[in-house]
């Protein structure tokens, strides 16, 4: 009997070794078999401990869920039971507790009973089993099928179970989103939102939406040696589910569906970029068509005035002096509207690629000559010093030699009509590497910080209002930024209010050997000077005066 009892452990130890249940659950029935009928033929076979041992074995072999042994089982228990019997009424076991009952023989039935109970038990645990695969299993489908990642909360927002359509969405494994990985994954700055999310889900019926960051990656890093967190926008919607057995205590389970909506995310900012860029615009044209009904209407009233005043006998002044006078008033105003026309046909030229350029080689320093002198009147007029600098020898430079013209006009132009009297404007050139630069400086008004990154914007001015000093469409930097891109240059402006503006060019001395660029403007703190406009002259150039 000492070594039936013993012979579990056995079985214990059998299941560690090999890790067989079934052989350590077939070697524990068989002890519980050998106990009974040792137990059986040392007291007689109606003993009552022996019999209540063989109707254990059916249920000892429930353990298993193996529905051969449970039948075994309770074969072995019936023989042993009806072996006892025989032997008892036989008398080669002692009788000691056989009083006619007839129990060895009777206790079959409970046996065949308690065998018929463990394999509807086992049966009925094999249908569970079955029923709870297939509603996995159909979840897994309904999971892979939707494309998002299904995953499973508890309380506290730790992921209890994450769908395998996590690595085809986020490009993460789902054992990298259990317990707390998620979490650790979520923006630091989001992670309220998302306790929050799980919370109200958790505590109420109602579906919760939340949308932010998660990490999902790494990239390197552009400003070193390392690696810096890649993070995707994610929606989650999360919904209370029924409680779990498996949780203990009152922990509630939440249901959530995660999806990525990094490109929506992306799509709508750029959506929203291009409706307060469409704003500004609007902006601008509204302030353009201001200025220019503005720009337009001093010359046109002129033409008109003017040329109804030498149209009529009684109006016309007699002396020709005075008749030339108002024929060059007619002259100049026509020759303005023209060149604010021609501003916004470039201008529009321009912002709709249609603006062809013609290269060939040209020397600069004699087109440099030509903007001065036809700028030397307007100094004049206005008080202004016109200085220019240039090496003696140049290279030539191949590019549009009318779009070069209209560049260095517009930034003399704008740098003689913002300097008071008693000013200097100054244009240096020089060749660097293998650019053409060519810098205007001047000692005006100069330009403030906010307006300066702004500048070179279609239809913007530094100072659109009625009442502004100084005439003009806000189209000349435009014109010149857009067609310092075409040839691939590049434009940088270092200004200050007070101090004047110095605006520096640099173009290839071979565009047909580069492509357009946007053109940008780069703008420069503006270095620190005693007096005196920034000059930037090659020491070995040549100063001339023009006025």
């Amino acid at each position: 009997g000492l070594a039936c009892m013993l012979l579990p452990l056995v079985a214990v130890a059998a299941l560690s070794g090999t890790g067989n249940l079934l052989a350590a659950q077939f070697i524990c029935v068989a002890a519980i078999l050998a106990l009974g009928a040792t137990v059986g033929v040392s007291q007689g076979g109606d003993s009552y401990s022996a019999l209540g041992w063989l109707v254990l074995a059916p249920l000892e072999a429930l353990l298993s869920l193996h529905r051969a042994l449970i039948l075994l089982s309770g074969l072995g228990a019936a023989t042993t039971a009806l072996g006892l019997y025989v032997a008892g009424r036989a008398g080669v076991l002692p009788d000691m507790a056989f009083h006619g009952s007839h129990a060895s023989l009777f206790v079959i039935p409970a046996i065949a009973y308690a065998t018929s109970l463990a394999s509807s038990a086992m049966r009925l645990q094999e249908l569970r089993r079955r029923m709870a695969y297939a509603g996995a299993e159909s979840y897994r489908l309904l999971a892979d099928v939707v494309g998002d990642v299904v995953m499973r909360h508890d309380r506290s927002g730790a992921v209890l179970f994450a769908s395998a359509s996590a690595e085809a969405t986020l490009g993460l494994a789902s054992r990298e989103l259990t317990g707390r990985a998620f979490f650790e994954r979520i923006h630091v700055a989001d992670r309220p939102l998302f306790l929050k999310a799980i919370s109200d889900a958790a505590e109420s019926g109602a579906t919760v939406t939340a949308t932010f960051r998660l990490r999902t990656g790494s990239a390197p890093s552009s400003h070193g040696n390392f690696e810096e967190p890649r993070f995707s926008w994610v929606e989650l919607r999360a919904r209370h589910s029924k409680r779990d057995i498996n949780l203990e205590n009152d922990d509630c389970v939440v249901v959530s569906v995660l999806r990525d909506v990094t490109r929506a995310k992306q799509h709508e900012e750029e959506i929203e970029a291009a409706r307060a860029s469409a704003e500004r615009a609007n902006l601008w044209k509204d302030r353009f068509l201001a200025n220019v009904s503005h720009e337009l209407r001093t010359p046109l009233n002129a033409i008109i005035g003017f040329s109804e005043v030498l149209g009529s006998p009684d109006l016309a002044p007699r002396d020709p002096a005075k008749q030339r006078e108002y024929a060059g008033i007619i002259r100049e105003s026509g020759a303005h509207l023209l060149e604010v026309v021609n501003s916004i046909l470039d201008i529009s030229k321009i912002e709709a690629g249609s603006f062809d350029l013609s290269p060939e080689p040209f020397a600069v320093p004699p087109l440099i000559d030509l903007c001065c002198d036809i700028l030397r009147l307007k100094a004049e007029e206005g008080g202004v010093e016109l200085v220019r600098a240039y090496a003696p020898e140049l290279d030539e430079l191949v590019a549009d030699k009318r779009a070069c013209k209209q560049i260095v006009l517009n930034l003399l132009s704008n740098a003689v009509k913002f300097t008071p009297r008693e000013g200097r404007v100054a244009i240096a050139l020089r060749a660097e590497g293998n650019t053409m630069q060519i810098c205007v400086s001047d000692t005006g008004i100069g330009m403030l910080a906010d307006d300066m990154t702004r500048l070179g914007d279609p239809f913007f001015q530094a100072r659109s209002t009625y009442d502004r000093p100084y005439e003009g469409t806000g189209l000349g930097l435009s014109v010149v930024r857009g067609l310092v891109g075409l040839h691939g240059g590049s434009i940088a402006i270092e200004s200050s209010p007070g101090e004047g503006t110095t605006v520096t060019v640099r173009l290839p001395l071979d565009c047909r050997a580069t492509h357009p660029t946007a053109g940008k403007i780069e703008v420069l703190p503006r270095r620190e000077r005693s007096s005196g406009p920034h000059f930037q002259f090659p020491a070995d150039s040549m100063v001339k005066k023009i006025a």
